[in-house]
């Protein structure tokens, strides 16, 4: 299990308790967090779980693969460094107190 937050563009902040074998987009769909609308259900054919993930975590997530690369560039203001689909980032112990920010909006 692991506690992350998920920050509202305009600053609120949700932190929740998101169960191993998950993904981060799941954790925020299944607690109601606004922002991450997740329209494809987590099967990577869209943007809209798109969020800035905090830049002390950049280096301690898997990389990108090519089929996230690719649905970024659909994504809302995206930032090469900490742009991240949330449907593609799997919750283990090591994500506990993850950091995200979700953009203005979803596209």
């Amino acid at each position: 299990m692991a506690k992350i937050t998920y920050v509202e563009h305009g600053g609120k902040e949700h932190v929740v308790e998101v169960a191993n074998g998950m993904t981060v987009m799941e954790g925020a769909r299944d607690n109601n967090i606004p922002g991450i609308e997740a329209d494809c259900g987590g099967a990577c054919a869209c943007s809209t779980c798109h969020v800035y993930v905090d830049a002390a975590w950049i280096e301690k997530l898997p990389a990108k693969d090519d089929m996230e690369e690719d649905m970024l560039d659909f994504a809302y203001e995206p930032d090469t460094e900490r742009s991240r689909l949330t449907c593609q980032l799997k919750v283990t112990d090591a994500l506990d107190g993850l950091r995200v920010q979700m953009p203005e909006k979803q596209i």
